[in-house]
């Protein structure tokens, strides 16, 4: 048992009551155009445009491997964009996700939700367009947000 509720479902429409938190994987050249990045796009403009800006700014800002940026979409939900792959897959370049990276962006993205108060919602994060493996993401899952208390939803998509 690992404490994450599993539920078939879209992680852009999280369910249960109280603050939530969508988190998702980006990479870390600024892309935004395919994958799970398309369903938030189409919910909220917010998180698109803060990740551009975001990436645009990176000489100034914490913009890498491991960041997180969580945007404010509503009274009570937010968006996580968080850096958990190196470029994008092109051919048989292997995979960009980067598990280290995505385990730093959990502990961040944990402060964050206890400092809300919130629960958190996601897809199987790393696992789709990054390449990885949910064996390897969610034990990661486990220590840096359930294991300090925090809900946590994965959606699989589908009715």
């Amino acid at each position: 048992m690992t404490g994450i509720d599993y539920v078939r479902g879209d992680a852009t429409a999280p369910r249960g009551k109280g603050v939530k938190i969508v988190a998702h994987v980006c990479n870390d050249l600024g892309g935004w155009g395919k994958g799970f990045v398309l369903a938030l796009s189409r919910r909220w403009p917010e998180p698109e445009a803060a990740y551009r800006r975001w990436h645009r700014e990176r000489a100034a800002n914490d913009f890498g491997l491991g960041a997180v940026q969580c945007v404010q979409v509503g009274p009570y939900l937010w968006v996580a964009n968080m850096v958990g792959q190196r470029g994008m897959r092109t051919g048989s370049k292997g995979v960009p996700v980067r598990y280290e990276a995505i385990d730093t962006a959990l502990g961040t993205l944990a402060d964050k939700a206890v400092e809300l108060g919130a629960s958190v919602h996601m897809p199987r994060i790393g696992c789709g367009l990054a390449g990885g493996k949910w064996s390897r993401v969610e034990p990661l899952i486990v220590r840096r947000l359930v294991e300090r208390g925090i809900a946590v939803t994965v959606y699989d998509f589908g009715d």
